[in-house]
């Protein structure tokens, strides 16, 4: 496989709503990220993603846009985010910005020419449609919760379609003129000097050629529109899509893209992450979707390590020999990773927190924190509904009433699975708002800030922030960069419940032992080896016995002598 300049990168997704606010208005912006560069060069991440900061009313905030080739307000300006630019550069690093065109917003000025003029240029923008019998054109339930169809004002029994938020229209990819617009858009960012894109919802720009009902899933009587992406003429269209996105602006800039990309066959994985790929990168989403029902947050199981640990390895072998996945386990539209994959009870100790930081970083692939995961954030604690800002996340309470659960029993389902856990204020000092904000923030921050926060763990050796920074200086450590970015995969102890236990194999040989559970281990060892790194003060004496005991929540990197 060639090598790549962004496959030794570790990648860090910024949510500049919540990340750093500059003026005291209670919200984040650029020039607070700008603040914060010396921070992230020194946690020792090069690749900067930044979810939407283009002009929004924010419908879902930001991913719902209205110019495609400005910033903000909120944020700052088109200067703050060229400084930005410019900054990021001067320190070694790279900024991507969120490429969101499956759907733009209903302020848009293509979709308000086109709720002019249905039947005109702009109206193929989008997708309008004809109901049947006062009904909307076919039954899909949308990623929110709803019906994927909304009536055109004034018009009546047409509808346009949007997967997502009614304030989401969803573009039209099979109009070439809208195409040509989009390519224009992308140039324009690149030539900008930005290194690429995170692309968002990209697998739904592949409509079928027809718009069919699918059995209902649930008792509101609508399918889980998902079911479209798996119709022939749907991929067909998308592998075409894909493939003129990327020999028209991603390829001739050299940029790097990571895709947000779901269920993917294995068969099909060299179509996205290939040598020939559509993107250089895609998101590993097996552990996030472990556990995930159609029937709504309601029906899921939450996944044990040991799920997670399958998930990570079953992804690694897919990909291995084919190309690089960025490792994630948590984002903007998940729960916090400690939170999700960590048992109860153990999901605020440092020490389980550093385990699983060693499975993320140390897999293949191309590791991508989000803010505040490197301090070991964890789910926000809600008291009420009306708590609540995310739509997808009041979308998915109403199901849980509708599936007869209890006020408070619904609560406590969304509680776990809310976006908004992911949301709330970065946590740097144990100062008022967590430091974030002079003014009073947007979401109230979570109250472990005191005992939490980057001010406090960069004073300590051991803290969870500071064993991030040392697996990210293993990374990228001249001794051992070879093994860690390009190494071989092997899964290793699979049996063992709560273990998760690999070898990383190029010019050394690593192994990587992790406990994640409150029970210690009793391994063999395949020969002398040395330890390289501990989640604990201490590494252990000399290896050269034939097993090791590893204390619960234990993490170890182990070189072969």
């Amino acid at each position: 496989m060639q090598r790549q300049w962004w496959q030794a990168s570790v990648g860090y997704q910024i949510w500049p709503k919540s990340f750093n606010d500059s003026n005291g208005d209670g919200m984040g912006d650029i020039p607070g990220i700008l603040k914060k560069l010396d921070y992230l060069q020194q946690l020792g991440v090069d690749l900067l993603w930044l979810s939407p900061i283009y002009p929004s009313p924010l419908a879902d905030e930001g991913y719902d846009i209205s110019d495609y080739c400005g910033v903000d307000p909120r944020f700052g300006t088109m200067a703050d985010l060229e400084r930005l630019i410019a900054e990021t550069k001067r320190r070694g690093m790279r900024l991507l910005l969120d490429l969101v065109v499956n759907h733009c917003s209903d302020e848009h000025p293509w979709f308000q020419k086109a709720l002019a003029d249905p039947e005109g240029p702009y109206g193929q923008y989008f997708y309008f449609r004809r109901g049947e019998n006062g009904a909307p054109p076919c039954n899909w339930r949308g990623y929110f919760g709803a019906g994927v169809w909304s009536p055109v004002p004034g018009r009546a029994d047409l509808y346009y379609l949007h997967l997502f938020h009614e304030k989401q229209p969803d573009l039209n990819w099979s109009n070439p003129a809208l195409r040509r617009e989009i390519y224009q858009m992308v140039n324009w960012w690149l030539d900008k000097g930005i290194a690429g894109f995170r692309v968002d919802a990209i697998v739904n720009i592949g409509k079928p050629d027809s718009f069919r009902d699918y059995p209902a899933d649930r008792p509101d009587g609508l399918a889980d529109c998902c079911n479209m992406l798996a119709e022939p003429s749907a991929k067909a269209h998308l592998a075409e899509y894909l493939t003129e996105l990327r020999d028209n602006t991603f390829r001739p800039h050299g940029a790097f893209t990571v895709g947000e990309v779901f269920d993917t066959d294995p068969a099909e994985l060299a179509a996205f992450i290939g040598p020939d790929g559509y993107f250089s990168s895609m998101f590993d989403f097996a552990a996030t979707c472990c556990g995930k029902s159609p029937k709504g947050w309601w029906a899921a199981r939450r996944p044990s390590p040991t799920d997670y640990r399958d998930c990570c390895f079953s992804s690694q072998k897919a990909a291995q020999g084919v190309g690089f996945l960025s490792n994630v386990i948590e984002n903007h539209d998940e729960p916090r990773g400690a939170s999700h994959y960590l048992p109860l009870g153990f999901e605020e100790q440092p020490r389980a927190q550093k385990a699983l930081a060693a499975v993320t970083l140390l897999l293949r692939g191309l590791p991508f924190l989000y803010q505040g995961q490197e301090l070991g954030m964890t789910n926000k604690p809600f008291a009420s509904i009306h708590e609540v800002d995310d739509v997808n996340t009041k979308g998915e309470y109403a199901a849980c009433l509708a599936a007869g659960l209890r006020a408070d029993d619904a609560l406590e389902v969304i509680a776990h699975y809310s976006r908004d856990n992911a949301r709330t204020p970065v946590q740097w000092s144990a100062q008022a708002n967590a430091g974030f904000t002079a003014g009073t923030p947007w979401m109230p921050v979570n109250p472990r800030y005191r005992s939490v926060n980057a001010e406090a763990q960069q004073a300590d050796p051991a803290s969870v922030l500071n064993f991030y920074k040392k697996l990210i200086s293993l990374r990228k450590d001249p001794a051992y960069k070879e093994t860690l970015v390009w190494g071989d995969f092997e899964p290793l102890y699979t049996e063992r419940e709560g273990l998760a236990a690999f070898w990383r194999r190029a010019d050394k040989k690593l192994l990587v032992l992790s406990n994640l559970s409150d029970e210690a281990m009793l391994l063999p060892l395949p020969g002398p080896v040395r330890a390289v790194v501990a989640n604990s003060r201490q590494l252990p004496p000399e290896l050269e016995q034939q097993a090791l005991i590893l204390a619960p929540w234990q993490a170890l990197v182990l070189e072969m002598e």
